[in-house]
């Protein structure tokens, strides 16, 4: 059974729904805000089906872009996982810009996380992709 996580801070100069609002523009499941300690808050959504990745999937087919989300899940995938990062501010606006690194989205990236066999993995990567 696939399992997604997706997670990203809610830094203390960031609105919690703005956050949410990012999440949720990537992944169709609820998502909750748990507080971290330290003025820290997390946006954490969970689930076991891969359809909860559909809006992500959709964002790579309208900014045509599965070629370059193909490439992207091949090299970040290992251990029986797949790690996707995408920058959070570009996401608020329904974009998709992926990441390499959380670096690269200076209030830090949304990390999804599909965790599997491999067979749901090849899964996983063909559904978001929109490769066969």
């Amino acid at each position: 059974m696939v399992r997604v996580v997706v997670e990203a801070e809610v830094r203390p100069t960031e609105d919690s729904e703005k956050v949410k609002k990012a999440v949720g523009n990537v992944f169709a499941g609820d998502v909750v805000i748990s507080d971290q300690g330290g003025g820290y808050r997390l946006a954490r959504g969970v689930s076991l089906t891969i359809e909860s990745l559909k809006p992500l999937r959709e964002l790579a087919r309208v900014q045509q872009v599965e070629p370059a989300l193909r490439s992207y899940i091949h090299r970040h995938r290992e251990n029986r996982a797949i790690t996707i990062l995408l920058h959070k501010q570009a996401a608020y606006v329904g974009k998709l810009s992926l990441v390499d690194s959380e670096k690269e989205s200076p209030l830090g990236a949304i990390r999804i996380t599909v965790e599997g066999d491999e067979a749901e993995l090849d899964e996983a990567s063909r559904y978001l992709t929109g490769s066969s």
